[in-house]
């Protein structure tokens, strides 16, 4: 974060009381030298496995943080009364957990109790757009891991059924601008999404019109006979993109033809800064990675945590 402001706001809103401490690009230079190949090798090994690994590494160090900042909080498991933020109703999708459990642990044999399950998590996202054939990006390091884990939280992270203004507010309290909003929901290009995301657009969307009027009319029929109104199919859904395997910026261009999944991705066109944009990503390829970068490293810099946890799913 650049801004002094909005730091200041940050802190409030994820209610850490220390300070948030400064990011730096070789911080375990001479601590831990091979991190950087080791979390690698966890996600290439992973992805050679399985397709949806990246997808799904993206989408937990998004959900890590948006709540009390990136410090891993969405790696720790439930315990007791205490239901943690993996399982609260936005994050039961979450998987791929292990590969962030596989890092560590090599990580602890090589340098034990010196990096932090926060960092592992924005590294990997970063080699899954990589591996993705996205761009590659310099991750600034050093933050620290939360003890603190709620699942009530979870309320915090923006939904796929908001609408533009809900989006720049919740983006807004993250210190993040119009253009993260835009070029991080480009994150989208990789992914897939139940039903029950967008099930809102293709039945009973009002009282008058069962099907969004916004969405591609030949889409939405796809989407409606992989998802009818009373899905008992656990995992339907669809993808959200055409390309849903390779980082690009495929999710801009069917935004521009009615063919976007969630109510949020519409809400792109609600206003003319928002959809010129989407317009700008659409037609260069460049545009939106250089964007989705600089977005990714405002975003990985929101701070909360104090401690380096030696199991990233427990707190000792």
């Amino acid at each position: 974060m650049a801004a002094v402001v909005a730091l200041a706001f940050v802190i409030l809103m994820f209610s850490v009381s220390s300070p948030v401490r400064a990011l730096s690009s070789n911080y375990y230079d001479h601590t831990c030298p091979q991190l950087e190949s080791i979390v690698t090798s966890a996600v290439k090994k992973a992805m050679s496995n399985d397709r949806t690994v990246p997808a799904a590494l993206l989408r937990m160090h998004f959900h890590d943080c948006f709540i009390r900042g990136c410090d891993a909080s969405v790696l720790l498991n439930s315990k007791g009364n205490n239901k943690a933020e993996k399982d609260g109703p936005p994050n039961i999708s979450l998987h791929a957990f292990y590969v962030i459990d596989n890092a560590k642990k090599a990580l602890e044999s090589s340098c034990p109790g010196v990096v932090s399950c926060a960092d592992i998590l924005a590294l990997a996202a970063r080699d899954a757009v990589a591996l993705s054939g996205g761009p590659t990006w310099e991750v600034p390091k050093g933050r620290k891991d939360g003890r603190i884990s709620l699942a009530t939280e979870t309320r915090q992270l923006p939904a796929p059924t908001f609408n533009i203004s809900q989006l720049q507010q919740n983006f807004a309290q993250r210190g993040l601008s119009i253009e993260d909003l835009v070029a991080l929901s480009g994150g989208h290009t990789l992914g897939f999404s139940h039903c029950s995301s967008f099930q809102n657009r293709i039945h009973s969307f009002n009282v008058t019109l069962d099907v969004d009027p916004t969405l591609n009319r030949f889409f939405a029929a796809k989407l409606r006979s992989v998802c009818p109104a009373h899905n008992k199919v656990k995992n339907a859904g669809s993808p959200l993109d055409s390309s849903t395997f390779v980082f690009d910026n495929a999710y801009y261009k069917l935004l521009l033809q009615g063919k976007g999944i969630f109510s949020s991705d519409q809400a792109l066109f609600t206003t003319p800064k928002t959809a010129a944009l989407v317009s700008k990503f659409a037609s260069s390829q460049k545009a939106f990675e250089k964007a989705f970068v600089n977005s990714m490293i405002r975003m990985s810099s929101l701070t909360g945590g104090k401690e380096i946890r030696l199991d990233c799913r427990v707190v000792r």
